[in-house]
């Protein structure tokens, strides 16, 4: 009784409190996003990605927002973030698309989810072991070089698949390592492999179900090969990655927090470790209490921006662990508390996601998965 009044006193006292930084996520635009590439694309499935924590959005919040949509599958990497949706309620189909061990696949209760065979050492390990039907999707090595059965093992595969009653292959996969670049050379290489190893599965085992080659940056190759079915990342959070397909997508994140201190500062002052930012004039200065562990990156000391009001005030001096200070002169009126938007889900403004991998000379779901779990999410 006395642990069941403390965690009711512990949960009281968080209904009251306020985080200093909250993410928001518009379940509109990720609806949006997905029904773009559906009525694009009428002849393809989609299975929204939701690995790496929905890239930073949140894994059951954004599972819980498509969970009644038409979609084939969430694919998530590990077994435990299957876990997790179903521990949530998530009725839909799930595929883990990265590495299960075999023993985890036989161990495994939960329904309606299937694994990803990634070598022909795993699917004679998995084939060894199991004792109950299991749904398995075979990946393809098409030339990523990184997962998958090498073409010319296709025969010994489909050989240990027909012999094993409890092996349910349910789909065929491979992946594009660089359908989002400029030359589509090594894509249509890729293609070719994916279009002569899938033929041999189609013909040998034709109760296969799904096959997906592409994610989201494939799609505008997906008229060139056969395939049912998309891998929907970066796309369904409002990116386009497609180097020849450029669809009407809405960002679904935003991060806030509020200002922290305001101050001034004279001509020659030192801003932040190791004063790598030195005034040349008096300004004045606010901090923010984010910083690279809350997901702004390192790499945006002296060149970010984060946005106050309709302003955005340039980060100076090195972004800190949990602070970051810019330079607010140009702000008339600010004070403690005032908000201020961290991460912009405007494609445009100079804090977009887009925007500061550019600055950052990265991908955009780097910045995103970089955003921590504990902050609070929120759907809008």
């Amino acid at each position: 009784m006395r642990i069941l009044n403390f965690l009711r006193t512990v949960k009281k006292s968080f209904s009251k409190y306020r985080p200093s930084v909250e993410v928001f996520v518009f379940r509109d635009n990720l609806i949006h996003n997905l029904r773009e590439y559906q009525r694009q694309y009428p002849k393809l499935s989609f299975s929204p990605v939701l690995k790496s924590n929905a890239y930073g959005h949140g894994l059951a919040l954004v599972a819980k927002i498509l969970d009644k949509e038409s979609i084939a599958f969430l694919a998530v990497d590990s077994l435990f973030e299957a876990m997790m949706l179903r521990s949530e309620g998530i009725k839909s189909e799930i595929l883990v698309i990265g590495y299960t061990s075999a023993e985890n696949i036989k161990n495994s209760k939960l329904s309606g989810v299937a694994f990803t065979i990634t070598s022909l050492e795993h699917l004679r390990a998995v084939s060894q072991i199991i004792d109950k039907p299991k749904k398995l999707h075979l990946k393809i090595d098409t030339g990523m070089s990184r997962q998958g059965l090498l073409p010319n093992q296709a025969a010994e595969a489909m050989g240990i698949i027909k012999k094993n009653k409890f092996i349910n292959l349910e789909g065929l996969l491979s992946h594009l390592s660089d359908a989002d670049g400029s030359d589509g050379n090594f894509t249509k290489m890729q293609i070719k492999q994916w279009q002569e190893c899938s033929d041999i599965f189609r013909k040998n085992l034709p109760e296969i179900k799904y096959y997906h080659l592409s994610a989201s940056s494939g799609i505008g190759y997906s008229e060139s090969f056969a395939s049912n079915t998309v891998r929907l990342g970066l796309g369904l959070y409002g990116f386009n990655v497609s180097s020849l397909v450029k669809l009407n997508l809405k960002p679904a994140l935003r991060m806030e927090s509020i200002i922290s201190c305001v101050k001034g500062i004279p001509a020659g002052a030192g801003v932040g470790y190791n004063a790598t930012y030195k005034t040349l004039a008096p300004i004045k200065i606010a901090t923010v209490p984010v910083g690279y562990f809350e997901g702004v990156d390192r790499r945006l000391s002296n060149k970010g921006f984060l946005k106050i009001g309709g302003k955005f005030c340039p980060i100076i001096g090195r972004v800190s662990m949990n602070i970051t200070t810019i330079d607010v002169s140009s702000v008339s009126e600010i004070k403690l508390g005032d908000k201020v938007i961290v991460i912009s889900e405007k494609s445009e403004d100079k804090n977009s996601v887009e925007q500061m991998a550019l600055l950052t000379q990265t991908i955009p779901y780097d910045d995103l998965v970089h955003i921590p779990q504990h902050l609070r999410r929120i759907i809008i």
